[in-house]
Protein backbone atom coordinates (compact mmCIF):
# COMPACT_ATOMS: atom_id res chain seq x y z
CA UNK A 1 0.00 0.00 0.00
CA UNK A 2 1.19 3.54 -0.83
CA UNK A 3 0.41 6.31 1.63
CA UNK A 4 -0.78 9.16 -0.62
CA UNK A 5 -1.18 12.84 0.24
CA UNK A 6 -1.76 16.14 -1.51
CA UNK A 7 1.48 18.01 -2.30
CA UNK A 8 2.17 21.28 -0.53
CA UNK A 9 2.48 24.47 -2.60
CA UNK A 10 6.03 24.91 -1.33
CA UNK A 11 6.91 21.50 -2.77
CA UNK A 12 5.41 22.32 -6.17
CA UNK A 13 7.00 25.74 -6.57
CA UNK A 14 10.50 24.48 -7.58
CA UNK A 15 8.94 22.14 -10.15
CA UNK A 16 6.79 24.79 -11.82
CA UNK A 17 9.42 27.40 -12.55
CA UNK A 18 9.51 28.07 -16.30
CA UNK A 19 12.76 27.71 -18.18
CA UNK A 20 14.34 31.09 -18.92
CA UNK A 21 13.28 32.47 -22.28
CA UNK A 22 16.13 32.95 -24.75
CA UNK A 23 15.34 35.93 -26.94
CA UNK A 24 17.92 35.22 -29.63
CA UNK A 25 16.44 32.76 -32.12
CA UNK A 26 19.80 31.38 -33.22
CA UNK A 27 20.91 30.70 -29.67
CA UNK A 28 17.56 29.16 -28.86
CA UNK A 29 17.84 26.88 -31.90
CA UNK A 30 21.42 25.83 -31.21
CA UNK A 31 20.78 25.08 -27.54
CA UNK A 32 18.84 22.03 -28.63
CA UNK A 33 21.81 20.57 -30.51
CA UNK A 34 23.71 17.94 -28.55
CA UNK A 35 25.52 16.36 -31.50
CA UNK A 36 26.66 17.03 -35.04
CA UNK A 37 23.70 14.90 -36.13
CA UNK A 38 21.44 17.42 -34.37
CA UNK A 39 23.09 20.29 -36.26
CA UNK A 40 22.58 18.34 -39.47
CA UNK A 41 18.87 17.97 -38.72
CA UNK A 42 18.54 21.71 -38.07
CA UNK A 43 20.50 22.49 -41.24
CA UNK A 44 18.20 20.28 -43.26
CA UNK A 45 15.14 22.16 -42.05
CA UNK A 46 16.62 25.60 -42.63
CA UNK A 47 18.20 25.35 -46.08
CA UNK A 48 16.82 24.57 -49.54
CA UNK A 49 17.07 20.95 -50.53
CA UNK A 50 19.64 21.54 -53.28
CA UNK A 51 21.93 23.38 -50.86
CA UNK A 52 21.62 20.76 -48.15
CA UNK A 53 22.18 17.92 -50.60
CA UNK A 54 25.25 19.64 -52.06
CA UNK A 55 26.78 19.51 -48.58
CA UNK A 56 25.38 16.21 -47.42
CA UNK A 57 25.70 14.14 -50.59
CA UNK A 58 28.45 12.14 -52.21
CA UNK A 59 29.15 10.49 -55.57
CA UNK A 60 27.08 7.86 -57.34
CA UNK A 61 25.57 5.44 -54.78
CA UNK A 62 27.42 7.20 -51.92
CA UNK A 63 29.12 3.94 -50.91
CA UNK A 64 32.47 5.62 -50.23
CA UNK A 65 30.93 7.97 -47.68
CA UNK A 66 28.82 5.23 -46.11
CA UNK A 67 31.82 2.93 -45.76
CA UNK A 68 33.97 5.69 -44.31
CA UNK A 69 31.40 6.43 -41.62
CA UNK A 70 30.93 2.72 -41.07
CA UNK A 71 34.64 2.33 -40.36
CA UNK A 72 34.53 4.91 -37.57
CA UNK A 73 31.54 3.06 -36.11
CA UNK A 74 33.69 -0.10 -36.01
CA UNK A 75 36.19 1.50 -33.65
CA UNK A 76 36.52 -0.29 -30.34
CA UNK A 77 38.33 1.50 -27.51
CA UNK A 78 40.31 -0.23 -24.80
CA UNK A 79 39.77 1.81 -21.64
CA UNK A 80 41.93 1.75 -18.54
CA UNK A 81 40.39 2.70 -15.20
CA UNK A 82 41.47 4.08 -11.83
CA UNK A 83 43.34 6.98 -13.39
CA UNK A 84 43.10 10.66 -12.53
CA UNK A 85 41.41 12.22 -15.58
CA UNK A 86 40.24 15.41 -13.89
CA UNK A 87 42.26 17.45 -16.39
CA UNK A 88 42.86 16.64 -20.04
CA UNK A 89 45.30 18.24 -22.50
CA UNK A 90 43.73 18.46 -25.96
CA UNK A 91 46.67 20.20 -27.65
CA UNK A 92 48.52 18.69 -30.57
CA UNK A 93 51.48 19.73 -32.73
CA UNK A 94 50.29 19.76 -36.34
CA UNK A 95 52.73 20.56 -39.16
CA UNK A 96 55.14 22.48 -37.00
CA UNK A 97 52.82 24.45 -34.74
CA UNK A 98 50.64 23.75 -31.73
CA UNK A 99 46.89 23.40 -32.24
CA UNK A 100 44.60 23.77 -29.24
CA UNK A 101 42.58 20.79 -30.49
CA UNK A 102 43.54 17.63 -32.38
CA UNK A 103 41.53 18.54 -35.46
CA UNK A 104 41.48 21.23 -38.14
CA UNK A 105 38.87 22.63 -40.50
CA UNK A 106 39.00 21.02 -43.94
CA UNK A 107 38.57 23.01 -47.17
CA UNK A 108 35.02 23.22 -48.48
CA UNK A 109 33.87 24.74 -51.73
CA UNK A 110 31.19 27.39 -52.18
CA UNK A 111 30.85 27.93 -48.44
CA UNK A 112 28.73 31.09 -48.63
CA UNK A 113 25.99 29.03 -50.26
CA UNK A 114 25.53 27.16 -46.97
CA UNK A 115 25.45 30.40 -44.98
CA UNK A 116 26.16 33.93 -46.19
CA UNK A 117 28.70 34.54 -43.40
CA UNK A 118 30.77 31.96 -45.27
CA UNK A 119 34.50 31.41 -45.01
CA UNK A 120 35.24 34.48 -42.82
CA UNK A 121 32.92 33.12 -40.12
CA UNK A 122 34.55 29.70 -40.23
CA UNK A 123 38.09 31.10 -40.26
CA UNK A 124 37.37 33.45 -37.36
CA UNK A 125 35.98 30.61 -35.24
CA UNK A 126 39.07 28.54 -36.01
CA UNK A 127 41.31 31.43 -34.98
CA UNK A 128 39.32 31.97 -31.79
CA UNK A 129 39.61 28.35 -30.65
CA UNK A 130 43.19 27.95 -31.90
CA UNK A 131 42.94 25.42 -34.74
CA UNK A 132 43.96 25.61 -38.42
CA UNK A 133 41.46 26.58 -41.10
CA UNK A 134 41.88 25.58 -44.76
CA UNK A 135 40.52 27.88 -47.48
CA UNK A 136 39.50 26.10 -50.67
CA UNK A 137 40.41 27.21 -54.17
CA UNK A 138 36.67 26.76 -54.78
CA UNK A 139 35.85 29.11 -51.92
CA UNK A 140 33.59 32.13 -52.14
CA UNK A 141 35.93 34.48 -50.28
CA UNK A 142 39.35 35.62 -51.45
CA UNK A 143 42.64 34.64 -49.91
CA UNK A 144 43.16 38.18 -48.66
CA UNK A 145 39.64 38.57 -47.23
CA UNK A 146 39.99 35.41 -45.15
CA UNK A 147 43.36 36.59 -43.84
CA UNK A 148 41.76 39.90 -42.85
CA UNK A 149 38.86 38.11 -41.12
CA UNK A 150 41.23 35.91 -39.11
CA UNK A 151 44.50 37.84 -38.81
CA UNK A 152 45.60 35.90 -35.72
CA UNK A 153 44.54 32.53 -37.09
CA UNK A 154 46.58 29.78 -38.63
CA UNK A 155 45.39 29.72 -42.22
CA UNK A 156 46.09 27.03 -44.78
CA UNK A 157 45.31 27.16 -48.50
CA UNK A 158 44.00 24.23 -50.55
CA UNK A 159 45.04 24.26 -54.20
CA UNK A 160 43.65 22.64 -57.31
CA UNK A 161 46.05 22.87 -60.22
CA UNK A 162 44.61 24.77 -63.17
CA UNK A 163 45.39 23.92 -66.77
CA UNK A 164 47.03 27.35 -66.72
CA UNK A 165 49.96 26.91 -64.30
CA UNK A 166 50.59 30.65 -64.16
CA UNK A 167 47.22 31.10 -62.50
CA UNK A 168 48.06 28.45 -59.89
CA UNK A 169 51.42 30.09 -59.25
CA UNK A 170 49.67 33.42 -58.68
CA UNK A 171 47.36 31.84 -56.09
CA UNK A 172 50.34 30.28 -54.31
CA UNK A 173 52.17 33.60 -54.20
CA UNK A 174 49.08 35.38 -52.90
CA UNK A 175 48.68 32.79 -50.13
CA UNK A 176 52.31 33.22 -49.13
CA UNK A 177 52.00 37.02 -49.11
CA UNK A 178 48.85 36.81 -46.96
CA UNK A 179 50.61 34.73 -44.31
CA UNK A 180 49.26 31.25 -45.02
CA UNK A 181 51.77 28.73 -43.69
CA UNK A 182 50.58 25.48 -45.28
CA UNK A 183 49.63 24.60 -48.85
CA UNK A 184 47.38 21.61 -49.47
CA UNK A 185 47.41 20.18 -52.99
CA UNK A 186 44.34 18.11 -53.86
CA UNK A 187 45.17 15.24 -56.23
CA UNK A 188 42.00 13.13 -56.32
CA UNK A 189 40.04 15.35 -58.72
CA UNK A 190 41.28 14.81 -62.29
CA UNK A 191 37.60 14.97 -63.26
CA UNK A 192 34.46 15.78 -61.31
CA UNK A 193 32.65 13.00 -59.46
CA UNK A 194 29.11 12.04 -60.43
CA UNK A 195 27.10 13.71 -57.67
CA UNK A 196 23.62 12.48 -58.40
CA UNK A 197 21.85 14.62 -55.84
CA UNK A 198 23.11 17.76 -57.55
CA UNK A 199 21.89 16.46 -60.91
CA UNK A 200 18.47 15.55 -59.53
CA UNK A 201 18.15 18.92 -57.82
CA UNK A 202 19.31 20.87 -60.86
CA UNK A 203 21.95 22.64 -58.75
CA UNK A 204 23.87 25.27 -60.68
CA UNK A 205 26.48 27.83 -59.70
CA UNK A 206 25.17 30.32 -58.75
CA UNK A 207 21.78 28.82 -57.76
CA UNK A 208 19.18 29.54 -60.44
CA UNK A 209 15.70 30.70 -59.50
CA UNK A 210 13.79 28.00 -61.41
CA UNK A 211 10.24 26.92 -60.62
CA UNK A 212 11.64 24.08 -58.51
CA UNK A 213 13.98 26.32 -56.50
CA UNK A 214 11.25 28.96 -56.18
CA UNK A 215 8.84 26.46 -54.64
CA UNK A 216 11.55 25.11 -52.35
CA UNK A 217 12.60 28.67 -51.50
CA UNK A 218 9.07 29.47 -50.37
CA UNK A 219 9.74 27.13 -47.47
CA UNK A 220 13.13 28.73 -46.75
CA UNK A 221 12.57 32.48 -47.12
CA UNK A 222 15.37 33.43 -44.72
CA UNK A 223 17.95 31.63 -46.84
CA UNK A 224 16.79 33.37 -50.02
CA UNK A 225 16.60 36.74 -48.27
CA UNK A 226 20.22 36.35 -47.17
CA UNK A 227 21.27 35.28 -50.66
CA UNK A 228 19.54 38.14 -52.44
CA UNK A 229 20.57 40.91 -50.02
CA UNK A 230 24.29 40.12 -49.80
CA UNK A 231 27.15 40.18 -52.28
CA UNK A 232 26.67 37.96 -55.37
CA UNK A 233 27.46 34.32 -54.74
CA UNK A 234 30.45 33.37 -56.90
CA UNK A 235 33.71 31.49 -56.66
CA UNK A 236 36.32 33.98 -55.51
CA UNK A 237 39.10 32.65 -57.74
CA UNK A 238 37.17 31.80 -60.89
CA UNK A 239 36.25 34.23 -63.63
CA UNK A 240 33.68 31.92 -65.21
CA UNK A 241 31.32 30.16 -62.80
CA UNK A 242 28.40 29.08 -64.94
CA UNK A 243 27.23 25.48 -64.84
CA UNK A 244 27.34 22.65 -62.35
CA UNK A 245 30.29 21.99 -60.05
CA UNK A 246 31.28 18.95 -62.11
CA UNK A 247 31.23 21.01 -65.30
CA UNK A 248 33.47 23.63 -63.70
CA UNK A 249 35.93 20.99 -62.54
CA UNK A 250 36.12 19.38 -65.96
CA UNK A 251 36.54 22.75 -67.69
CA UNK A 252 39.16 24.27 -65.40
CA UNK A 253 41.10 21.57 -63.51
CA UNK A 254 44.00 19.75 -65.12
CA UNK A 255 43.51 15.97 -65.57
CA UNK A 256 47.17 15.69 -66.59
CA UNK A 257 48.45 16.28 -63.03
CA UNK A 258 51.56 14.17 -62.33
CA UNK A 259 54.43 13.86 -59.87
CA UNK A 260 56.28 16.50 -61.89
CA UNK A 261 53.69 18.99 -60.68
CA UNK A 262 54.33 18.01 -57.06
CA UNK A 263 58.04 18.61 -57.65
CA UNK A 264 57.25 21.99 -59.26
CA UNK A 265 55.02 23.02 -56.37
CA UNK A 266 57.61 21.99 -53.82
CA UNK A 267 60.02 24.30 -55.60
CA UNK A 268 57.75 27.37 -55.54
CA UNK A 269 56.17 26.98 -52.10
CA UNK A 270 58.46 27.57 -49.09
CA UNK A 271 56.01 26.53 -46.37
CA UNK A 272 54.55 23.21 -45.33
CA UNK A 273 53.17 21.11 -48.19
CA UNK A 274 50.39 18.56 -47.74
CA UNK A 275 49.09 16.26 -50.48
CA UNK A 276 45.35 15.69 -50.10
CA UNK A 277 43.51 12.74 -51.58
CA UNK A 278 46.05 9.97 -51.00
CA UNK A 279 44.32 6.59 -51.13
CA UNK A 280 47.10 4.02 -51.09
CA UNK A 281 50.42 3.47 -49.34
CA UNK A 282 52.52 3.48 -52.53
CA UNK A 283 51.38 7.00 -53.42
CA UNK A 284 52.18 8.14 -49.90
CA UNK A 285 55.77 7.02 -50.33
CA UNK A 286 56.03 8.77 -53.71
CA UNK A 287 54.84 12.18 -52.51
CA UNK A 288 56.85 12.04 -49.28
CA UNK A 289 59.98 11.24 -51.29
CA UNK A 290 59.12 14.30 -53.42
CA UNK A 291 59.23 16.54 -50.35
CA UNK A 292 55.70 16.56 -48.95
CA UNK A 293 55.55 17.39 -45.25
CA UNK A 294 52.25 15.62 -44.81
CA UNK A 295 49.66 13.46 -46.51
CA UNK A 296 45.91 13.70 -46.07
CA UNK A 297 44.29 10.29 -46.35
CA UNK A 298 41.01 11.19 -47.97
CA UNK A 299 38.50 10.06 -50.57
CA UNK A 300 37.15 13.62 -50.83
CA UNK A 301 34.32 12.96 -48.44
CA UNK A 302 33.06 10.29 -50.83
CA UNK A 303 32.39 12.96 -53.45
CA UNK A 304 34.74 11.71 -56.19
CA UNK A 305 35.29 7.97 -56.71
CA UNK A 306 32.58 5.76 -55.30
CA UNK A 307 33.86 2.48 -53.83
CA UNK A 308 37.11 4.25 -52.96
CA UNK A 309 39.39 3.02 -50.17
CA UNK A 310 38.34 3.87 -46.62
CA UNK A 311 40.71 6.48 -45.11
CA UNK A 312 40.41 5.14 -41.53
CA UNK A 313 41.65 1.75 -42.72
CA UNK A 314 44.69 3.31 -44.39
CA UNK A 315 46.09 5.03 -41.29
CA UNK A 316 48.05 2.17 -39.76
CA UNK A 317 49.70 0.86 -42.96
CA UNK A 318 50.56 4.40 -44.04
CA UNK A 319 52.22 5.21 -40.73
CA UNK A 320 54.14 1.93 -40.90
CA UNK A 321 55.38 2.85 -44.39
CA UNK A 322 56.59 6.41 -43.80
CA UNK A 323 57.25 6.51 -40.05
CA UNK A 324 58.27 9.98 -38.92
CA UNK A 325 59.28 11.24 -42.37
CA UNK A 326 55.95 13.05 -42.81
CA UNK A 327 52.72 13.62 -40.90
CA UNK A 328 49.62 11.58 -41.62
CA UNK A 329 46.29 13.42 -41.53
CA UNK A 330 42.86 11.91 -42.19
CA UNK A 331 39.37 13.04 -43.12
CA UNK A 332 36.04 11.71 -44.49
CA UNK A 333 33.10 10.66 -42.38
CA UNK A 334 34.30 12.22 -39.12
CA UNK A 335 31.15 13.26 -37.27
CA UNK A 336 32.01 12.69 -33.61
CA UNK A 337 34.87 13.59 -31.30
CA UNK A 338 35.42 9.88 -30.67
CA UNK A 339 36.29 9.54 -34.37
CA UNK A 340 39.03 12.11 -33.88
CA UNK A 341 40.37 10.26 -30.83
CA UNK A 342 40.32 6.98 -32.75
CA UNK A 343 42.15 8.50 -35.71
CA UNK A 344 45.01 9.65 -33.50
CA UNK A 345 45.15 6.39 -31.57
CA UNK A 346 45.45 4.56 -34.89
CA UNK A 347 48.44 6.75 -35.78
CA UNK A 348 47.21 9.93 -37.46
CA UNK A 349 48.70 13.26 -36.44
CA UNK A 350 45.30 14.97 -36.66
CA UNK A 351 41.87 14.76 -38.26
CA UNK A 352 40.13 17.25 -40.54
CA UNK A 353 36.40 17.93 -40.41
CA UNK A 354 34.33 19.54 -43.15
CA UNK A 355 30.65 18.61 -43.18
CA UNK A 356 30.50 18.89 -39.39
CA UNK A 357 31.16 22.63 -39.38
CA UNK A 358 29.10 23.19 -42.53
CA UNK A 359 26.06 21.75 -40.77
CA UNK A 360 26.75 24.26 -38.01
CA UNK A 361 27.05 27.10 -40.51
CA UNK A 362 23.72 26.17 -42.07
CA UNK A 363 22.08 25.76 -38.68
CA UNK A 364 23.21 29.05 -37.18
CA UNK A 365 25.92 30.93 -39.06
CA UNK A 366 29.10 31.71 -37.16
CA UNK A 367 27.44 30.70 -33.88
CA UNK A 368 26.60 27.34 -35.44
CA UNK A 369 30.23 26.78 -36.44
CA UNK A 370 31.27 27.57 -32.87
CA UNK A 371 28.62 25.13 -31.64
CA UNK A 372 30.07 22.39 -33.85
CA UNK A 373 33.50 22.98 -32.30
CA UNK A 374 31.97 22.97 -28.82
CA UNK A 375 30.26 19.64 -29.49
CA UNK A 376 33.37 17.99 -30.95
CA UNK A 377 35.58 19.34 -28.17
CA UNK A 378 33.26 17.97 -25.51
CA UNK A 379 33.19 14.58 -27.21
CA UNK A 380 36.98 14.43 -27.55
CA UNK A 381 37.41 15.37 -23.89
CA UNK A 382 34.82 12.91 -22.61
CA UNK A 383 36.17 10.06 -24.75
CA UNK A 384 39.70 10.61 -23.46
CA UNK A 385 38.48 10.65 -19.87
CA UNK A 386 36.43 7.49 -20.33
CA UNK A 387 39.36 5.55 -21.79
CA UNK A 388 41.71 6.80 -19.08
CA UNK A 389 43.95 9.08 -21.15
CA UNK A 390 44.88 12.56 -19.93
CA UNK A 391 46.48 13.98 -23.10
CA UNK A 392 45.91 13.58 -26.82
CA UNK A 393 49.66 13.11 -27.23
CA UNK A 394 49.44 10.00 -25.03
CA UNK A 395 47.11 8.13 -27.39
CA UNK A 396 48.62 4.90 -28.71
CA UNK A 397 47.47 1.99 -30.92
CA UNK A 398 46.60 -0.04 -27.84
CA UNK A 399 43.83 2.44 -27.05
CA UNK A 400 41.73 1.70 -30.16
CA UNK A 401 41.26 -0.82 -32.92
CA UNK A 402 39.01 -1.31 -35.91
CA UNK A 403 36.78 -4.32 -35.39
CA UNK A 404 36.54 -6.64 -38.40
CA UNK A 405 33.64 -6.17 -40.78
CA UNK A 406 30.63 -8.37 -40.19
Amino acid sequence: MVDRRLPRISELRPLLQPAPFVRDGVERRLRRAASIADLRAIARRRTPRAVFDYTDGAADGELSLSRARGAWSRVEFSPTVLRDVSTVDLGRDILGARSALPFAFAPTGFTRMMGTEGEPAVASVAAEVGIPYTLSTMGTTTIEEVAAAAPTGRNWFQLYLWRDRSFAKDLVQRAQAAGYDTLMLTVDTPVGGNRRRDVHNGLSIPPALTLRTFLDGARHPNWWFDLLTTAPLTFATLESTEGTVAELINRVFDPALTMDDVDWLRGVWPGKLVIKGIQNVADTRRVVDAGADGVLLSNHGGRQLDRAPVPAELIEPTVQEIGDSAEVLVDTGIMHGADVVAAIALGARAALVGRAYLYGLMAGGRAGVAKAVEILTGEVTRTLQLIGVTAVDDLRPEHARLRPNG
